[in-house]
């Protein structure tokens, strides 16, 4: 954490807490949209590393105040995790994606029933556009792990793609492909079928390109699930959050595990998935997910998804712009203090 030149915290501004609710309420929003996964916008907005890490840290803190608890080993593990999240990042973040949340699923459920077309296609140019962030990461990052450990790099010293990373992702991508092309199902919302659908779905939430709205809608248990949320059901949201609490607990230290050991090789898979993934979102489609030619509303469609590239590219645009004043910021307040030392 940068300090100040008298080696206090420096205090964080209203105008990031409030672009942390922001975020998290494009988050939640995209989360009530079959087909376009709530990884997919962290990434965008910049926060996945810091939520999937805080995420795994928070998971393990909790972990070990129960083990630790139990053997009379006191809380100091479990503190450390604890102090390890980045609380004031995902506080504004949660209340965000919890307030778009409750507002955003009777609206979208409506906008997505009505407009299937327009709506697919928004989130196609969004979600189309959005595959350079992992990919940019993956050729950047690895890069600079290249250069910290000697490992080799492409001739343009970019860490270009390989013919085993070309290969994990076209392989990640067929195989999402084949996932949401699996017809809409119809089952009972009975207790042990919505704690698995819940941790499967809850998959949406971390994964890039996977929807949890969508996997909900293929086992058919998304109308019911929104309902829920706007009827305030406490007794099945209470058992979707039981089932979403156990499988988020293990694809997000799955996943944490991931992107400290084989950071570039993760990223690269998460590219290969959320470009499978694209075939849930084409417009035109019948009831059983089977591929139309473009039909109706082409223009309007084509427009939308136009789009939803601009907006990814100002989200990202705007994101870069932030880093830069921020690390600007920290070299200025390095700087007095290196001053205020002489």
């Amino acid at each position: 954490m940068t300090t100040t030149p008298h080696g206090t915290k420096p205090p964080r501004s209203r105008s990031r807490a409030l672009v942390d609710v922001l975020r998290g309420a494009l988050i939640g929003t995209a989360e009530t949209v079959p087909g376009v996964s709530g990884g997919t916008v962290a990434l965008v907005v910049g926060v996945y590393d810091t939520a999937i890490t805080s995420a795994g840290h928070l998971i393990s803190g909790v972990r070990r105040t129960v083990t630790d608890g139990l053997r009379g080993r006191g809380m100091e593990r479990a503190a450390l995790e604890f102090r390890a999240v980045h609380w004031r990042v995902i506080v504004p973040m949660l209340i965000g994606m919890v307030a778009a949340l409750l507002l955003m699923a009777r609206l979208m459920g409506g906008w997505v029933e009505d407009h299937p077309v327009q709506t697919s296609a928004l989130f196609f140019g969004l979600v189309l556009a959005s595959l350079w962030v992992p990919f940019s990461l993956s050729v950047r990052g690895s890069a600079e792990h290249g250069a910290e450990h000697g490992a080799e790099q492409g001739a343009d010293g970019k860490g270009r793609w390989g013919l085993p990373e070309i290969a994990a992702a076209v392989v990640t991508a067929a195989l999402a492909f084949i996932v949401v092309s699996l017809p809409p199902g119809d089952v009972d919302a009975t207790p042990p079928v919505l704690l698995v659908a819940a941790a499967l779905a809850v998959s949406g939430l971390v994964l890039p390109g996977l929807s949890g709205s969508f996997l909900l809608l293929t086992f058919g248990l998304y109308q019911s699930t929104l309902t829920a949320v706007n009827d305030r059901d406490l007794g099945y949201l209470g058992l979707f959050a039981l089932g979403a609490l156990v499988g988020l607990a293990s694809i997000v230290k799955l996943l944490q595990w991931l992107l400290t050991r084989w950071h570039r090789m993760t990223l690269v898979v998460l590219t290969g998935l959320m470009a499978g993934s694209l075939r849930a979102l084409w417009p035109w489609q019948d009831d059983d997910r089977n591929l139309l030619a473009p039909g109706e509303h082409v223009g309007t469609a084509a427009a939308l998804a136009g789009l939803g590239v601009v907006v990814v590219v100002v989200a990202l645009v705007s994101e870069h712009r932030m880093r830069t004043r921020a690390s600007s910021a920290v070299e200025s307040g390095t700087e007095l203090r290196d001053a205020g030392r002489r």
